[in-house]
């Protein structure tokens, strides 16, 4: 297991590498763009009442990311959704390194075909300092989940961070490993 680099590593050091080199001008290998981690969460409002929610919603990021989530509180009271401070409302799960790559090769290749009616995704999700997020409204695209046992259809939040500069470096970087942005 010491000596296994998933296949996106080996594909962002031997094709992709070079090509953003040309593309940008860089002097350097390090100056290419990288990604740095992918953040996976899921919000579970409804778990202010119903907890086996929020621990059906560990149990699927669980399974999908391959590592344990971890539950998140609220960080503000807000009286009209009767939320305290310290209630636990979501999860989430820090990807980095093979599993970072193991992830989106899954999502790219399998989970996102998996939409219905996809026709790519919106390239607005960029920051403006090189990090995409993008939300997907049913976790059931994931081949890890099995659609019978699932408590309720959620969504998530798929935030990728990278170390690119600008949104242009980040697009150029993302689209190399065949995001299917849309035209």
């Amino acid at each position: 297991m010491d000596n296994y680099v998933p296949r996106l590593k080996k594909v962002y050091k031997d094709a992709i590498v070079p090509d953003l080199i040309k593309e940008f001008g860089y002097t350097t290998p390090m100056q290419v763009p990288q990604i740095k981690k992918i953040v996976v969460s899921m919000g579970v409002g409804e778990a202010l009442t119903n907890k086996k929610l929020l621990d059906a919603a560990v149990a699927d990021l669980t399974q999908i990311t391959g590592q344990r989530a971890v539950k998140t509180k609220a960080k503000k009271s807000i009286a009209n959704f009767k939320l305290r401070e310290g209630n636990e409302i979501g999860a989430m799960v820090t990807l980095r390194g093979t599993m970072m790559y193991e992830f989106l090769d899954r999502l790219i290749n399998v989970a996102l075909p998996r939409v219905k009616d996809f026709r790519g995704i919106k390239a607005t999700g960029f920051d403006g300092r090189g990090n995409f997020s993008l939300g997907i409204t049913e976790q059931i695209i994931f081949p890890e989940i099995d659609f019978d046992k699932i408590e309720r259809i959620s969504g998530m939040n798929i935030a990728i961070v990278t170390s690119a500069r600008t949104d242009n470096e980040a697009r150029a970087l993302l689209s190399k490993f065949n995001m299917p942005f849309r035209k």
